[in-house]
């Protein structure tokens, strides 16, 4: 009986341990790790292939910006004429071509572009990348062009810069070189004082060269109209002469010491510049006519003008040309510290490249 009990016992126990592996409470198997392993893979390719995608979009775009400047830049001088037949009509049939032959590379860029994936997922990105680059490095072989597309885009205010601009090549064209060169080496013993003074009010250096070139050709003195140092220092505002002193930690500022000289010319003519929306030859000239007789602006508003060229006809002799003397100096300083020689103007391709170093301090808006 006790035997049977047991077999019954052994029973219901086996029973149970059946009932408990195939019951209800049975655990669901865990889904292998590899699944959620592949999922963290396909959202890390989604995101690299939207990278690549990017960066290939980027490259095209840069391509495709710096072809249409260039482009519309030199048919804009090619075509520089208001009759029909001699230069609209011709200008538009010029850019349908050009719309026609860049939508036939990008046709061929996108079948070559199935080449390249065929290879590797990260050509089509990477050789995008190389021909933007190479159209950065380049852009400089196009700068007729880039200031073509400039002056088509900016009207009268770009045509306005670029006489203004032209004046100053002219004047160092005039300029005595050897001259220049002697008033250069003068200087050097000064461009500890005026590099410190140009990086205190954030001026161009060369810029502020410039003006004590045009100013006392390197050669401090006292001069009979009051004006002192390097920078022939008259009349400054009373607040500029404070902010001159607490910057250079003294009590009083002192005119003859050449680093206080060219700190006080510093701070003039960003004051100056300053009240002249950073235009660069009405600042200059702000700064040469000083606060006599209600400065520039006096001058402006009595007479109507509104920009430098509109005041040049109702000035003397000297301060209508002093922002172009000033600039042309600004210029052989910028020429003898990035080519080690004074360009001639005249000589060879000397003109294009001295326009593309560029007028120092000069922007589009002056």
């Amino acid at each position: 009986m006790r035997k049977s009990v047991q077999g019954k016992a052994d029973v219901v126990k086996r029973s149970t341990k059946t009932t408990t592996k195939a019951g209800p409470g049975k655990k669901k198997p865990r889904k292998p790790r590899n699944t959620a392993k592949k999922q963290v893979v396909g959202r890390q390719s989604a995101g690299n292939k939207t990278l690549l995608i990017g960066l290939e979009v980027l490259g095209l775009a840069t391509v495709a910006v710096t072809a249409v400047m260039v482009m519309l830049g030199y048919s804009a001088g090619w075509f520089s004429d208001v009759r029909f037949f001699a230069s609209l009509l011709p200008f538009a049939v010029f850019m349908l071509g050009f719309i026609v032959v860049a939508a036939v590379l990008l046709i061929g860029w996108w079948r070559f572009r199935k080449w390249l994936l065929n290879r590797s997922t990260l050509l089509p990105s990477a050789l995008s990348l190389v021909l933007a680059m190479g159209c950065l490095v380049i852009q400089g072989q196009f700068s007729h062009g880039f200031e073509n597309f400039r002056a088509l885009i900016g009207g009268r205010q770009e045509d306005r810069r670029i006489n203004l601009s032209h004046q100053v090549y002219a004047a160092y064209r005039r300029c005595d070189q050897t001259q220049m060169q002697k008033m250069i080496e003068r200087a050097q013993q000064y461009a500890p004082a005026l590099k410190e003074a140009a990086q205190a009010y954030g001026i161009d250096q060369n810029l502020l060269q410039g003006v004590a070139a045009a100013e006392s050709s390197f050669l401090p003195r006292e001069s009979k109209d009051g004006g002192l140092g390097l920078f022939q220092i008259t009349q400054v505002p009373e607040t500029v002469l404070e902010r001159v002193g607490r910057r250079l930690q003294v009590d009083k500022v002192t005119l003859t010491d050449p680093r206080h000289n060219a700190f006080v010319a510093a701070a003039v003519l960003k004051y100056y510049l300053a009240e002249m929306n950073d235009n660069l030859f009405m600042g200059l000239l702000a700064y040469n006519i000083g606060p006599a007789n209600g400065g520039l602006r006096f001058i402006m508003k009595q007479y109507g003008a509104t920009n430098f060229v509109t005041i040049q006809p109702y000035l003397q002799q000297l301060p209508r040309d002093y922002p172009i003397r000033v600039l042309s100096y600004s210029l052989a300083f910028r020429l003898w510290q990035q080519e080690g020689r004074l360009l001639a103007y005249e000589e060879g391709k000397n003109a294009l490249r001295i326009q593309h170093i560029g007028i120092p301090g000069l922007k589009s808006g002056d």
